[in-house]
């Protein structure tokens, strides 16, 4: 019995070895599988998968509050465009060894995105690693604890940081705009989502290389954006989000790392941007409100940062780094458009350059930070007049070198940010260089972030930490 039973089961392992044999040569390996499509490999949310994104869907809520405070920083480069205070601070004219001192800090995902300050509040745009989140933040600017913070998941693999924008502060509500394009808009106090916008899904926006930096404008009640793709730019309501005008992007332009900045002149209200592709001024009211009213390609650049600078007589100043040097540019009327009339171009290393901040008007002048690339005065600040933007007034000369870091002024005192987080604070005068002191105050690197000051505090970060600093004199 065992003998055939063993026949048996010999005689059955070689009948299922046949049939399997004859099933490998006849089935198809690649029946289960998808085609690779032109685009779909490189997907972020990967596996051919199309990411949901819900914007403003989560919100945390902790048990912390804030003081009401005076001051504010309500936007990128503050109140007036300008990056300059325009409340008096009352701040100290030198440090001591142990100042300036750190009154608080936030460690923060890898970014470079700046703070907004409004009435005891600090607004940041976070990128939250370990969940994988935009987050806005709302912090006590008294003691840096966090009171609340809106967030929605969208997946962004780190390129150089990932946050880089500065969110715009109203007394009702607060707007951002993420890494990958996310507009949001939330009440003020509470946190409370009010409407998104996905630019990438509704306009078609190209995502700009290391993320978009543009910073949303808010005027009266009104959110301007830049979303290229299909628009150049439009209007929303900031209360419902609707949507009040676009501007049809003919040129094809894309949205650049600049953002967009009023202008009036000649009686004409626009909205100035520096794109990935020219420069255009948008009529901002009147009957043709949304409409075109100069564009050029002179002006025609595939990394741009820093916003067109305003300037009088109609004349624009235009900088980016990469290459790009500088142009000045002046409108002259034709009706109720513009002509665009090319002053002067030129290379990094032959006049005034800025690679990521942009340059800042006091007493007359121009002050900047020159590129890596700016040749023997590479990032030195520098003065310039505007009349010659190629002739240095004065720079800070070989052993004050900035990197890339931000500026503001204050009180007539400039601080200035290196990329390792040394701050200086200097005089921001048009004969000389005027340093009155100097501090590491972080041990990061890559410490880019726009700077915020308001009620004698300076907020500052490198790519991970955000620190609060009391710059001002004893009360």
């Amino acid at each position: 019995m065992n003998r055939i039973l063993i026949n048996s089961l010999v005689g059955l392992v070689a009948l299922i070895g046949v049939l399997s044999f004859v099933f490998w040569l006849t089935k198809d390996p690649t029946s289960n599988l998808q085609a690779s499509l032109p685009g779909e490999d490189n997907r972020e949310a990967g596996n051919l998968i199309e990411e949901i994104i819900r914007i403003g869907e989560n919100f945390n809520l902790f048990d912390n509050e804030a003081p009401e405070m005076e001051g504010s920083w309500p936007q990128f480069r503050g109140e007036n465009f300008d990056n300059i205070v325009s409340e008096k601070q009352n701040l100290k004219d030198s440090w001591s060894a142990d100042e300036p001192k750190i009154l608080w800090s936030v460690e923060l995902g890898e970014g470079h995105a700046g703070p907004a300050i409004y009435k005891g509040k600090v607004y940041l745009l976070d990128y939250d690693e370990e969940t994988r989140e935009d987050a806005l933040r709302c912090f006590s600017f008294a003691d840096g604890k966090e009171i609340w913070r809106r967030s929605y998941g969208v997946h962004v693999k780190r390129n150089h940081g990932m946050s880089r924008t500065v969110p715009t502060v109203t007394e009702e509500h607060v707007v951002t705009i993420g890494p990958r394009c996310h507009v949001m808009c939330v009440a003020r106090e509470t946190g409370d989502f009010i409407w998104g916008i996905d630019m990438v899904k509704d306009y078609g926006t190209t995502i700009p290389q290391w993320y978009t930096a543009q910073c949303p404008l808010v005027v009266g009640d009104k959110v301007i954006l830049s979303p290229g793709g299909s628009t150049i730019m439009m209007a929303v309501d900031i209360h419902s989000g609707e949507i009040l005008w676009e501007t049809p992007n003919e040129m094809q332009w894309k949205m650049s790392h600049s953002s967009i900045v009023p202008m009036n002149f000649n009686g004409r209200n626009m909205y100035v941007y520096s794109a990935d592709g020219g420069v255009c001024g948008i009529a901002a009211d009147g009957d043709d409100e949304g409409e075109v009213l100069f564009r050029s390609n002179a002006w025609n650049h595939s990394v741009v940062a820093p916003s067109p600078v305003i300037l009088e007589g109609g004349r624009i100043f235009l900088t980016a780094g990469y290459g790009a040097g500088g142009m000045m540019i002046r409108l002259n009327p034709q009706g109720e458009k513009f002509d665009v009339e090319v002053i002067t171009e030129y290379k990094p290393k032959d006049g005034l350059a800025c690679e990521q901040q942009t340059p800042v008007i006091w007493d007359g002048h121009l002050f900047g930070i020159l590129p890596k690339d700016g040749g023997s005065n590479r990032n030195q600040l520098v003065c310039v007049h505007p009349d010659d933007v190629q002739t240095m007034v004065w720079t800070s000369g070989k052993d004050a070198r900035f990197g890339l870091g931000p500026y503001i002024i204050a009180d007539e005192k400039m601080y200035i940010l290196d990329d390792d987080g040394t701050l200086t604070m200097i005089k921001p005068d048009k004969s000389r260089y005027i340093q009155l002191a100097q501090k590491k105050i972080l041990d990061g690197h890559d410490a880019w972030g726009p700077l915020a000051i308001a009620d004698g505090r300076l907020l500052m970060r490198d790519s991970k930490t955000m620190v609060c600093l009391d710059i001002g004199k004893p009360l």
